[in-house]
């Protein structure tokens, strides 16, 4: 493979000797650990090494998610370059017959055993995770005509409809993030199931909503989009720089009607106003991810899950009493355990009858009857991540404790 042989020419200042491609990956996979995420090792790595050219950068990143994907099946004993060779064989030969794998050795091989004990794994999901991940983007709602045609007029690859208004999955090779186009911000990087959140959100112009865990505002600029600019929404998180490169992202997109500001999870709130909706994105182990981000598979645990799970019911009851009257709580995590996602929304439901249940209809299958206030949204179904969502609304007033 030409990309594999290739050199990175290190930039003047950098530190550091011209390294080979496999150098390149092998050096990544040795910075890659429980502190650093292999796609933050990745991006840290490709970021001083702009001048390698994009074919060998794509191969590079192909190559680190790729062996983490099939992590299960490689020799820790073997040379990198070996590992990685074999990580390409099995996805290949993956993708050009599924049937070449059985079920039973992709539940054995694909996910710890511990997964099993948290969800009830269906052999279609893991089969999932071992698929490359389609790259899906939102268009604006007033820029859609002219961006698809400007795809389809300047060979820049594909952009192919999804199944929510809005959505589109690129199947080209260009860097999307240097479009002058995503720099003025008429679309966004967004994956289809986080689309989905805010399509069940379903905000109104001119109302007031709260975006909790925004981290660095793709919802946030999704439910500013369906207001169509009117009204407000408040965008809190607990990391000063989240809010900071939402600052960033808002400021491209033109977005003006939101307020960021920190928020810890606790208590008080980020003001006294009664909100219209909330939406608790919360932090979560991120089980609905691993296909795009396998190397999570292997440093996410069972502990992780019950800690936060505890952290998912404490924002949601500390939220709570800030819905007002009629208005909307939207609960979301991109994981599948019981404990993060059935076992939250039935609790909250104990704990506060306060509260209805809303019926939430699964984008995904428009023409199905919705029959509970629950979805969970696999990633065989989306093609995209997986997602649990759960919406109730206030019907009383919310309930004042006594003090003790």
């Amino acid at each position: 493979m030409k990309a594999a042989a290739a050199a990175s020419k290190e930039k003047p200042g950098d530190p550091g000797t011209p390294l080979t491609v496999p150098q390149l990956i092998e050096r990544i996979l040795s910075k890659v650990g429980p502190d650093l995420a292999a796609d933050a090792a990745l991006r840290q790595e490709l970021k001083r090494r702009r001048s390698l050219a994009p074919e060998a950068q794509a191969h590079v990143s192909q190559s680190i998610f790729r062996h983490f994907r099939w992590l299960g099946w490689l020799n820790p004993e073997s040379p990198v370059e070996m590992r990685i060779a074999q990580a390409h064989t099995l996805a290949d030969q993956f993708a050009a017959n599924p049937a070449s794998i059985s079920d039973e050795e992709l539940i054995a091989r694909a996910i710890p055993a511990w997964t099993r004990e948290v969800l009830n794994v269906d052999a279609a999901w893991v089969r999932t995770l071992q698929r490359e991940p389609k790259l899906w983007v939102r268009v604006r709602q007033d820029h859609e005509p002219a961006l698809i045609t400007r795809f389809a007029e300047g060979d820049l690859g594909a952009l192919t409809p999804g199944p929510l208004p809005q959505s589109f999955t690129y199947g080209g090779t260009v860097d999307l993030f240097r479009l002058k186009e995503f720099q003025a911000g008429q679309f966004e990087i967004q994956d289809v199931a986080s689309q989905a959140v805010g399509h069940l959100c379903d905000p109104r112009p001119g109302e007031l909503w709260w975006d909790t865990c925004a981290g660095e505002g793709g919802k946030t600029l999704h439910l500013a989009d369906y207001m169509g600019g009117r009204g407000l929404i408040y965008a809190t998180d607990r990391a000063d720089w989240r809010l900071e490169r939402l600052r960033e992202r808002a400021g491209r997109a033109e977005c003006f009607n939101y307020r960021a500001t920190r928020w810890d999870g606790g208590e008080r709130p980020p003001t006294a106003s009664q909100f219209d909706g909330i939406l608790v994105d919360a932090p979560c182990s991120g089980l609905g991810t691993w296909g795009r981000n396998p190397h999570a598979r292997w440093t996410t645990t069972a502990t992780d899950v019950a800690e936060l799970a505890a952290v998912q019911h404490s924002m949601l009851h500390n939220v709570a009493p800030s819905v007002k009257l009629g208005g909307r709580l939207v609960f979301a995590v991109c994981t599948l355990t019981r404990a993060e996602t059935t076992d939250i929304a039935n609790a909250f439901a104990a704990e506060h009858p306060d509260f209805e249940p809303v019926l939430l209809q699964n984008p995904f299958t428009p023409d199905v009857a919705p029959t509970s206030n629950q979805l969970t949204l696999w990633p065989q179904q989306t093609g995209g991540n997986g997602m649990f969502v759960a919406a109730w609304r206030r019907i009383r007033a919310a309930m004042v404790e006594p003090k003790a």
